[in-house]
This record gives C-alpha cells, structure tokens and sequence, in this order.
C-alpha cells in the first residue's frame, strides 16, 4: 500500500439549520463547549452562546450573507481570545485584536483568553497610589487612586468623554516623571458603538499629543455587528490585564458599556434568552435583596416599615443560598425548612404588579402579617388574594397612624392582630 498516511484530522462539524439578523441555529457540534469559536464554510467566524439540546446558537463576527441554510461549520476547538502585550501599544485593533490602522501586522505577541477568572480579593491590595486626572475639580475633591474603579455618568454632551480623553494625555507628563516601568501607566480606550469619525478624531488627538504610544485603542463601531461590540470590552480588558499581570499599571476606560448593553440585549433577544440580569428570577419588580444596597439605609425609613422589616432583608438574601442548597434533596432541619417557607412568603408578598404602587402604610400591614408568620400556612397562589383582603379590613385610621413617628407601639399591633388572624382563616 503506497501513499498510506496515519496522519490525518478529524474535525467536528454540523449543519446550519437556519441564519439571520446575525444569528444562526446550527445541528450537530454536540461536544462544543460555551464562548468556542466556530467557522462556517465561507471563511465567518462566530461564537457559540446557546448551547440546548437540539442545536447550537451561534452569533457571527462578520456578515451573515454569505451564509445559508445547510452550509457547513466546524469547530475550532479555542475559546476566544485576543492578542495581548507591549507590541499593542500605539495601535488601534478591533473586537477580536485584529489591526485596522493600516500599519501592518503585529509584532511579537501573546494571546489571551477574553474570559478569566478575576483575582481573589485578598490578593489584591488596599488603593493607595493617586491616579492623576489632571483635572483640578477631580484630583482635588474626587480623587481616584490605582486599582479603583469610579463610574463617569451624566447626559449626553455633558463631557464625559473628554475627561476620559484628558486623563490619557496626561498621562504623558506622569510617565515621563517614572524611573522605572513599574510607574508607568498604560492605557486601554474602547470605543464602543461610536461613529468611524469619532474614532478616526480621537486617534488623531492622542496621535499629536504622542499619547498613542502608551495607549491601546479598541474600536466596535456602530458599523460592526453587536456581537464585535458585545466582545470589545472583555477583550481590552485582557490586553488590559497583560500589564497588571506583569508588575505594571493599565487604565483602561470603558466608552461606554451602554451601547455594550444594547448590543447585548440585541443578541440576547435574538438567540431568545434573557436579555439581561435586570429581570431577576421572574419577579417583578426585579429586585435581588442580596445584592441591592441602599446609601442611606434605614435612616430613610418611617419607623414603623423599620420594625417591621427587622431581619427580614436578612433572611430573603440566605433564602437563595438555602433554597439553592435544598434543591439537592438534603434532609433539611426544622429551622431551615421554616425560613425556606417564611421567606418563599416573603416574596410573593413582595411582588408587584406595575403601574400599581401601594401606599406605604398599605405596604407596613402587608409586610407586617408576612414578617409575623400569618401567611406561613397559606398556599403561595392565594397570597395575592389574602393581600387584597387584609387591606380592606384593617381600619383605615390605624393605618393611618403608621405614618406617626412613634411607630407600631404594642398597643396599636393588638388591633392589627386581631384582624389578620380573622382575615387568615379562609385562605388556609
């Protein structure tokens, strides 16, 4: 047997079952794993967002035109990546690293992948370097130190691109003044879902300020597909992460992750997923207790919704954790199974129909007979029911006199009791 090869590939592939608006639904690829990118027989690259049993959601890096029902696609077997490294600096790359200057190939570079695990907090230190803006109403009265994050938010036209942009150029000076590369501070701009002119501008600002040389600029214009705009943020940050993994110091400016959320409310609705974190578990309003914190806290509070809250906001942000932890058919002890059946009350007492706000002293009598373990023997459907009756049947004037600054005293919570338990009976 002449011309015998042992040596040969074998490479995954299936089908497309379906393509448009920049999505395609494609057969086959059973092993491919969440964020792989894939190829399509016309040369397209996308990645895979949707894995369900049946088929594979794939969103594309380039134009979907040249592709068609039962073309091919082949796995690549690599997560995304992007190029990272000094031989970066001064150019302007897109979503996926790939030069758009006209300046020719990179030099000598490393890859990344786009998603990595952040470092644990205890490995990072404590802020104490300035970060200098060059803006006197900044450094002086809202300074920013390394390793801080600080969100620029306002209304459009307001400038918060130009101190973005300011922040780079002076940059200059600072580097300059640094005796060894450890003080140097590198900076990473993404330009997300902005005109090609306003891109083309601010590399000609940063080109005649020589700021370019120390700056890595991404661009997702409005041009690009939403999933390049979706990309860019977690690719410059990898390139970002280079220099902080390497003993240096990285700026980098998200402008701005709202066109990035568009972007990914687009895809999301495409590939028929959540669109975002916003909707929390279906309940509406969407509010995760364990992750919403307030500034101000209770001190905005009347003192009745106080005492009538006490540990409850406690006790709905271990609920997830329990009734996570439940979900694996765990012998659970008494305790538990009560807050479980307490705080499964709890929210559906909290949820709210929009375009329906409810009274604050309605909301204490609600939260009150919740709280106080009225509705613990009550069947979650008929909770919305009870609610409706319970506040036709508390005396107006009671209610009334939450409002006043001396709270719920004893006195008042014996009238309120009386009712809530006459109220209970038929709903059990």
């Amino acid at each position: 047997m002449t011309n015998f090869c042992t040596n040969f590939q074998v490479d995954e592939i299936g089908r497309v079952v379906s393509v448009g608006d920049g999505i395609a639904c494609v057969y086959g690829l059973n092993e491919i794993q969440a964020g792989e990118m894939v190829e399509f027989a016309s040369g397209v690259k996308g990645i895979a967002l949707n894995l369900e049993n049946e088929n594979v959601g794939i969103v594309f890096f380039g134009s979907d035109t040249a592709i068609k029902e039962g073309d091919l696609v082949k796995r690549t077997g690599s997560i995304v990546d992007v190029p990272v490294g000094k031989a970066m600096l001064g150019r302007v790359v897109d979503a996926l690293g790939v030069p758009i200057d006209g300046k020719g190939a990179l030099s000598d570079h490393e890859r990344r992948c786009v998603e990595v695990k952040a470092p644990g907090i205890i490995e990072c230190k404590s802020v104490h370097e300035p970060m200098q803006t060059g803006l006197k109403a900044v450094d002086s009265l809202v300074p920013i130190g390394r390793g801080q994050r600080e969100l620029i938010i306002g209304d459009r036209q307001t400038g918060k691109t130009a101190i973005a942009i300011d922040t780079i150029l002076n940059q200059k000076q600072m580097n300059s003044r640094g005796t060894n590369e450890s003080q140097t501070l590198y900076c990473v701009d993404f330009a997300i879902g902005q005109k090609r002119s306003t891109v083309a501008q601010l590399v000609q600002i940063l080109s005649e300020a020589n700021a370019l040389e120390y700056s890595i600029l991404v661009a997702a214009t409005a041009l690009d597909p939403a999933t390049l705009q979706f990309l860019a943020p977690y690719s410059g940050c990898a390139m970002g992460e280079y220099f902080r993994d390497n003993g240096m110091h990285a700026l980098i400016i998200y402008d701005d992750l709202c066109k990035q959320a568009v972007a990914y409310r687009q895809m999301s609705l495409l590939l028929r997923r959540p669109p975002g974190q916003l909707f929390y578990c279906g309940i509406r309003p969407a509010i995760n207790v364990g992750l919403s914190v307030s500034r101000v806290g209770s001190t905005a509070q009347l003192k009745a919704m106080k005492q009538v809250r006490s540990s409850s906001k406690l006790e709905l942000a271990q609920y997830r954790e329990v009734a996570a932890f439940a979900q694996f058919g765990s012998d659970l002890d008494d305790a538990t199974q009560a807050l479980l059946n307490r705080c499964a009350r709890l929210t559906e007492v909290s949820k709210q129909p929009q375009y329906e706000p409810l009274p604050i002293e309605k909301q204490i009598v609600v939260i009150y007979a919740a709280v106080n373990g009225f509705c613990d023997r009550m069947p979650l459907d008929r909770i919305s029911q009870y609610e409706k009756a319970i506040l036709s049947t508390i005396n107006p004037e009671l209610q009334k006199s939450f409002l006043e600054k001396g709270g719920l005293t004893n006195e008042r919570k014996m009238e309120p009791d009386a009712s809530l338990k006459e109220s209970t009976l038929p709903y059990k």
